[in-house]
């Protein structure tokens, strides 16, 4: 069951890669993308890092020492999201059509992305790791939780990736998934 939480997860950082997308070549769209991409890559790192600590708890880990790699890892998250909505702002309103809507649905999305998953590290220790199975069906709820919150910024970086701010910060290596090389027990199914 902690294999959801960790699917789920995965989906989370997706939807930051998202900021990949596609459109033109505009020096100034260019300029935007690199701004906010180079303050992003800092955070998909964080994002990858609170990832691999779940996966890697997750294979055998006791109740415990999962309960304090989640909620490390979501808050880690948190602050990643948050990081992100704050570049995605300090950046400026993005110079095309209809570009300070997308930057306004950015950024509430990914503050109320930050929210949902400061709010799952709160249920995560809230979690009875002394009881086995109230904790495996707390950490179903959260698995659960964590797809809805995964959700929740979908919309806003969908716009976000299209048009001429998509593709110049597919072009940004700030905007790029960071590699890692799988660990044995991120492979365990």
């Amino acid at each position: 069951m902690n294999k959801k939480l960790v699917a789920a997860l995965s989906g989370g950082a997706a939807l930051i890669l998202a900021l990949s997308g596609c459109g033109d070549d505009d020096s100034k769209v260019d300029d935007y993308a690199k701004k906010v991409c180079d303050q992003v890559q800092p955070q998909l790192k964080k994002i990858t890092e609170a990832n691999e600590s779940i996966t890697s708890t997750a294979a055998d880990g006791k109740p415990e020492d999962i309960k304090k790699a989640d909620s490390a890892a979501f808050q880690q998250i948190s602050g990643a999201y948050a990081a992100m909505s704050d570049a995605v702002e300090k950046a400026g309103v993005p110079p095309v059509g209809d570009g300070e809507r997308i930057q306004k649905d950015a950024v509430k999305e990914l503050d109320a992305t930050a929210t949902a998953y400061a709010d799952l590290k709160t249920g995560v220790d809230k979690l009875d790791t002394k009881d086995q199975a109230a904790f495996a069906e707390g950490l179903k709820g959260i698995a659960g939780d964590l797809d809805k919150v995964n959700k929740v910024g979908d919309d806003a970086i969908r716009k976000l990736q299209s048009g001429e701010i998509g593709k110049a910060m597919a072009k940004q290596s700030g905007c790029q998934r960071p590699t890692t090389s799988p660990s044995p027990t991120a492979t365990k199914g």
